[in-house]
């Protein structure tokens, strides 16, 4: 069977996911793509002004079209279709014979037809190079407007502002959101979005856009007034792209849009038209999961499934919008007959709920969220579901007297048919299946059921059924550290700091059973170091630490050990690489510079290491940490001082950081990138911590990770002097040491926080719970009592005494053999030493 796809957006590769699914055999896919690149992620898109690149967002799996056989052809575009020979014939002569047609070719932005709309710097906001243009533009301007005050504009506008533009919205309608939000909503909307900077302009039909006095463009309105602007992105709707139906004369819906019936078929049954092209019982759905369930559908019903059928979708959606929650549910606007509302206003948190229910009230209808939608997963639920409403269903959304929400329905009332992931059509039997095959974590989960995978919106009622089904099957549920400690990792740190708790057995008879054990041990000493930053080696600190700490230098598998002396910011002078070459030549250590921008020493004796840390010391060095779950390096390019694109000093930046942060212990290990210029030679958007010179200041990046799990760092802060930097990366260390998980990297960490990035602004930017000024003061009680711990470790007679090989002797281990490897000694193996003293291996 020939099938072609016209349209590689989100629901034409969910189509080719799906089809792949079904295992139809002797199947040819051919996939036409106009753009020039393949699916991509734009539920996420304004994502891209924030870092993110095309690869980041791209939805295609590594492999996927080798794996699959299925064909595509990028820049691609389909000029006409003959339904007579069966033919689609591309833009370029080329005709391709098909048995099944599947249109997926999406839709395009509304323009409405003011005069000036054709004027340079004018854009719309749909694809990649639609956003690459508005960058471009965004460069040469100083305001913006988003002409649509929809989900799209909003999302527009968050993108104006991330630029750096003062950004105004222009809607035509009274408020803001009118599909989604009510009056009551679209007032507390407004006052949010206007709190966070941006201007809005509703009730203005713009006439025309002519040349501004004092900005590129003026836009002149029906009531007389204008405004003036710079750039302009229309965003006032999306029109479905049905060009080649209507050129094929298949049957079109009253809106627009191919006309499908619920197999997903049109006029022509061997066409499918999926996603925002389509229209079914004259509806255009402009979400991508209704868009989904048709790929799904359309998918089976071609490999032979005749019961596949799509019966509509839920149009209820949540989202933060420039980081105000906004959730719409069902009938939102109460239009059913004889319904009924309860709404809840809050006007100084900025905080509008109201829930429209039948009747009889036993059943929710409808939904508004604004400024806090703790509540949608339950709501959703109850109305998808048709659950019974309390016989008070307004507490539902009545804070109680404590100003917390009540608990709503738990996941425990929920059928085992309730769609839990909408976007992947995911129920809570498969999510509960997924636990029973062994999955116990959320990125687990996704794996295996692709909940949350997409708009990431269920994530935490995917978190609660995950629970709910641990527990139901006798799974342990919690984070304890080990069975002598009954806490977390986060909870053990405030114990510590709120009772003063400096020694493990002090600890253990306060709050834990048992001896401790290789886990907590290691957990108490981390959280003793970050809270009082005492000498590791200390007496009753030595024995809580793992081997690498305890001998402070990472232990290799021969028995050596390796030295890694500090180069802040990897600067380093003549005479500090000659003394680190005369030390590595004096005692045969194999060196080898690495991706932090410093020498390892590789292959010293247990015995070598103080004396080796004191001519290290002599020539200026310190320990470089490389031992411990704390700052590691921090990469640096050479920026303004030498090379000619750098807008900023990224190596005397650089210098400073390590230097305040070296020797924070934290739950696990940490690195820096500072670069000179977007051109980002340092590779900041991959680390824990990462920093980028612009022309207004410094740009912060968090919660990196170029490991085992790449992840890039999210934009923290923008524009900001040397101070405020520092100060927002005191808080973000020291919110991290105190809330992770044992030995969890902070990109982990931020992917487990409920609430993400935007929870971590509200704490450590906006100061929501008070915390940032404690934080500062830890982390300069950090700073003020750092201590390099080789020289602590050399002048301390008893400490010196634990670096020998033999607890009753100063010789030497005999046993270890030094070989040559490229010019450089290291320790022989195993097979080597045994044929240097004639033993068989």
């Amino acid at each position: 069977m020939k099938i072609i796809v016209v349209g590689h957006g989100m629901v034409g590769h969910k189509f080719l996911e799906s089809l792949a699914e079904t295992g139809l055999p002797d199947v040819e896919v051919t996939v036409l793509c106009e753009e020039p690149r393949a699916a991509y992620d734009r539920v996420h898109l304004s994502e891209f002004f924030s870092g993110k690149t095309a690869e980041d967002l791209s939805l295609v799996e590594s492999g996927f079209f080798e794996r699959t056989g299925f064909t595509l052809r990028l820049a691609a575009r389909a000029a006409s279709v003959d339904r007579i020979a069966k033919t689609v014939t591309t833009l370029d002569g080329e005709v391709l014979p098909y048995d099944k047609l599947v249109l997926a070719t999406g839709s395009n932005p509304f323009v409405p037809p003011v005069p000036g709309r054709e004027r340079e710097h004018i854009h719309v906001y749909r694809t990649i190079e639609d956003l690459e243009a508005m960058k471009a533009s965004g460069r040469k301007s100083k305001t913006g407007v988003v002409v649509g005050g929809g989900l799209l504009g909003l999302e527009c506008a968050k993108a104006l502002r991330d630029m750096g533009l003062q950004a105004h919205v222009v809607e035509f309608a009274p408020r803001l959101m009118t599909v989604q939000v009510d009056e009551g909503g679209g007032r507390v909307l407004r006052a949010k979005i206007e709190e966070l900077g941006l201007t809005v302009h509703t009730g203005r039909n713009t006439q025309e856009i002519t040349d501004g006095a004092t900005g590129r463009h003026r836009m002149v309105f029906a009531d007389g007034t204008h405004l003036e602007t710079d750039m302009i992105v229309f965003s006032a709707g999306i029109r479905p792209r049905d060009e080649l139906a209507r050129q094929c004369v298949l049957a079109i819906g009253p809106r627009g849009g191919v006309a499908i019936d619920s197999a997903c078929r049109t006029s022509d049954h061997d066409i499918y038209a999926i996603g925002e092209c389509a229209s079914w019982n004259e509806q255009v759905f402009g979400l991508v999961a209704p868009g989904y369930d048709m790929a799904r559908v359309a998918a089976r019903h071609i490999a032979g499934d005749k019961d596949a059928a799509f019966v509509g979708a839920d149009m209820s959606t949540k989202l933060k919008l420039m980081g105000v929650d906004v959730a719409s549910i069902g009938d939102a606007h109460g239009r059913t007959p004889k319904s009924r509302s309860c709404q809840y206003v809050d006007e100084l948190r900025q905080i509008y709920k109201k829930i429209v229910i039948s009747e009889d009230g036993k059943q929710l209808l409808g939904a508004v969220l604004i400024g806090d939608a703790t509540e949608y997963g339950t709501l959703l639920q109850m109305a998808l579901n048709g659950i019974t409403l309390p016989a008070d269903p307004e507490f539902l959304i009545f804070p109680s007297s404590d100003g917390k929400a009540k608990p709503g329905l738990g996941v425990e009332a929920l059928p085992d048919a309730a769609q839990i992931c909408s976007c992947n059509n995911v129920s809570k039997a498969a999510i509960c299946g997924a636990v029973g095959e062994g999955a116990c974590t959320v990125a687990e989960i996704k794996a295996c059921t692709k909940a949350g995978a997409t708009c990431g919106g269920c994530v935490p009622l995917v978190t609660q059924v995950m629970k709910f089904e641990m527990a139901r099957r006798g799974m342990a549920v919690n984070n304890h550290v080990c069975e002598h400690f009954a806490y977390s990792r986060q909870e053990i740190y405030h114990l510590v700091r709120v009772g003063n708790i400096k020694s493990f057995d002090d600890l253990l008879a306060r709050h834990g059973k048992g001896l401790g054990c290789e886990i907590c041990k290691p957990v108490a000493a981390s959280v003793f170091a970050s809270c009082w930053n005492e000498f590791v080696l200390k007496k009753d600190l030595a024995g809580l630490q793992d081997s690498n700490d305890y001998y402070l230098g990472n232990i290799q598998k021969d028995g050596s050990y390796s030295v890694v002396p500090r180069m802040p910011g990897g600067e380093v002078t003549p005479d500090g690489l000659i003394a680190v070459g005369q030390v590595a030549k004096k005692y045969g250590l194999y060196t080898k510079v690495t991706g932090g921008q410093r020498v390892d020493l590789f292959g010293a004796r247990v015995e070598q290491l103080p004396p080796i840390w004191e001519e290290l010391i002599a020539a200026g060095f310190e320990s470089g940490h490389a031992y411990g779950k704390s700052l590691r390096t921090v990469k640096s390019c050479v920026g303004s001082t030498w090379c000619r694109y750098g807008v900023g000093d990224s190596v005397g930046l650089a210098v400073a950081l390590e230097n305040r942060y070296k020797g924070l212990r934290s739950p696990h290990k940490i690195k820096f990138g500072v670069s000179g210029c977007t051109r980002e030679c340092a590779e900041a958007q991959g680390k824990d911590i990462g920093i980028i010179a612009t022309e207004k200041g410094w740009n912060l990046y968090i919660c990196g990770n170029g490991g085992m799990k790449p992840r890039h760092a999210e934009l923290f802060a923008s524009d900001l002097d040397k101070d405020e930097l520092v100060r927002m990366i005191d808080r973000v260390l020291m919110f991290y040491v105190r809330t992770a998980d044992r030995l969890q990297r902070t990109s982990t960490w931020r992917e487990s926080l409920e609430g993400g990035l935007d929870y971590l602004k509200d704490v450590l930017i906006k100061d929501s719970l008070g915390l940032c000024a404690e934080l500062e003061a830890q982390m300069q009680h950090v700073a003020d009592t750092y201590q390099c711990e080789w020289k602590t470790a050399v002048n301390d007679p008893e400490t010196r005494k634990r670096f020998r090989s033999f607890v009753n002797s100063d010789k030497a281990d005999e046993h270890v053999v030094f070989v040559e490897e490229r010019g450089q000694i290291r320790p022989a193996s195993a097979e080597e030493r045994n044929a240097s003293q004639g033993v068989a291996a």
